[in-house]
């Protein structure tokens, strides 16, 4: 082989190296595969692919923070004012136990509006006739009347008294003969201390309670209290009916003062709600107002009273005037030419009402009136 030629074979393949080296090479994996035509495919042809068709993206709602309404402002009722009282107010003095608590608050509310009554309540719960070592009311009287200078008392006591009593260095039993006579001789010192001085006395009776036993011991103690407060010339108020039904029984539930069914007693069949302390209450606010009378109306004892005389009417203008009717034959329907009321009568000092009355004369009606039944006289030949 000559030179030439071995020049030329070197030079090829140095380009076949070349060429090689500069074409990459494809793995078998990346080369697209060839699906081979079925006899059918061959027949018919290749159906043509169904594009899917993307699912619609749903686009969730955007959150919309919405503001609270603010609830709208209730419009409240002003409270009344207190009415002030009156520097002559009179005082009504109420003292007892729990249940003249009670009813101390009831009439605090019943004369809340009254200028001329000042309800002050000195009351202890615990308290009773029994047990004096505990709190001795004969004892602390003569100073709360000195101090308060009450125009009337009230007196509610006797729901503690379901016990032993000392008499004479001895424990006696309750309602045992000598505790009753103890019993009635300390109620009569109680009565007679607040009347000393001609002061008006209410003592109030005790109401059922729940138990039965308690309900028939109170009927009992009603009794002497009534007794006694009557002796020394005060006055017994019972209330018992307005805590009890038809049948005598206890209730929990009842009408208060305006006649609505409410809760009266409390859950303990003992002590009283709101509404049955006003209930309790408005057996006493009658007789506290018939006995103050005027200070119990809100009318100042020192008010200026010419505004409320009536001037006395003259006895030529005593006698209540009236007016002729109109007749019915009147074609006009104005009574001819006078005018309504143009033709007055005199009196003569005394009222019909006072005529009716003293001398049993009624009065004729007008000529003409349906209520006309005189007789008229017809001429004789």
């Amino acid at each position: 082989m000559s030179m030439t030629t071995t020049r030329i074979v070197r030079l090829i393949l140095a380009f076949a190296v070349a060429a090689s080296v500069a074409t990459p090479v494809v793995p078998a994996s990346a080369q697209e595969r060839v699906q081979r035509k079925s006899i059918l495919q061959l027949l018919f042809g290749t159906p043509k692919r169904r594009e899917i068709e993307p699912e619609p993206q749903i686009r969730k709602p955007r959150a919309v923070n919405r503001k609270k309404k603010q609830p709208a402002a209730v419009a409240t009722t002003p409270q009344p004012a207190a009415v002030e009282k009156l520097p002559d107010a009179k005082v009504v003095l109420v003292v007892g136990d729990f249940i003249a608590g009670s009813l101390g608050e009831g009439l605090i509310a019943a004369f809340e509006e009254t200028p001329g009554i000042v309800v002050e309540r000195r009351t202890n719960g615990s308290s009773g006739i029994v047990r004096d070592d505990y709190y001795d009311w004969p004892a602390m009287l003569p100073g709360l009347l000195s101090e308060t200078k009450p125009a009337l008392v009230v007196v509610s006591m006797g729901a503690n008294d379901r016990q032993q009593m000392a008499v004479a260095g001895a424990k006696e039993k309750f309602r045992s003969d000598a505790w009753t006579k103890e019993y009635e001789a300390r109620v009569d010192r109680i009565a007679g201390l607040v009347r000393k001085d001609g002061k008006p006395l209410l003592w109030i009776g005790m109401p059922a309670f729940q138990s039965s036993a308690q309900t028939a011991d109170m009927t009992t103690l009603n009794n002497l209290y009534r007794a006694g407060v009557e002796k020394t010339g005060g006055e017994f108020i019972d209330i018992w009916d307005g805590f009890v039904d038809e049948n005598g029984k206890f209730i929990t539930s009842g009408s208060d003062i305006n006649g609505q069914q409410v809760r009266l007693r409390g859950s303990d069949g003992i002590n009283f709600t709101k509404a049955g302390k006003r209930k309790l209450a408005f057996y006493v606010e009658k007789e506290i107002r018939r006995v103050l009378g005027d200070a119990a109306s809100g009318v100042s004892q020192q008010g200026d009273l010419k505004d409320l005389i009536v001037a006395t009417p003259s006895a030529e203008d005593a006698e209540i005037t009236k007016t002729q009717p109109i007749g019915l034959a009147d074609p006009a329907l104005d009574s001819g030419t006078a005018l309504l009321g143009g033709a007055v009568l005199k009196g003569n000092g005394k009222s019909l009402r006072e005529k009716l009355v003293e001398k049993g004369e009624i009065a004729d009606a007008p000529l003409g009136r349906v209520d006309d039944f005189r007789v008229k006289k017809t001429a004789t030949p």
